[in-house]
């Protein structure tokens, strides 16, 4: 036994000033964080989209270039093998929002897919419609 030494424990643990600063350095820095990453998700959305509309094109040209008229349908690229299959446009998040293009009528063409573009309302980042691209 220890004579005349009164053992303190020392305390452990975190006050509530120490706490607060801390949440708050955190708060801070979700708050500096957030944006950017809704930012870079919209810019990542876009530039799926552009992306898909470009691949579906080259797809319209090339069935036209082999059938010597345009498909019916995005369906039709598909089931001929020159999509895999039919892209999700990442604004709607749907496959069945894409808007259809006819030909020009002074074009003697046969077929009814002459473009595509996305469905989704709004306005790009660079301040061009959606439903322009």
């Amino acid at each position: 036994m220890v004579s005349g030494c009164i053992a303190v424990r020392a305390r452990r643990g975190f006050t509530l000033i120490e706490l607060i600063v801390v949440f708050a350095l955190l708060a801070l820095l979700v708050s500096l964080a957030v944006p950017r990453y809704f930012a870079h998700i919209e810019r990542a959305k876009e530039a799926t989209l552009r992306q898909d509309l470009q691949v579906m094109r080259d797809a319209i040209d090339k069935f036209h270039g082999d059938k010597g008229r345009y498909p019916q349908s995005l369906d039709e690229l598909v089931s001929e093998r020159y999509l895999r299959s039919v892209p999700v446009d990442p604004i709607t998040e749907s496959t069945t929002t894409w808007q259809f293009v006819s030909p020009p009528l002074d074009a003697d063409v046969k077929g009814d897919l002459y473009d595509v573009r996305s469905g989704a309302q709004g306005m790009a980042k660079d301040g061009h419609a959606y439903s322009d691209w």
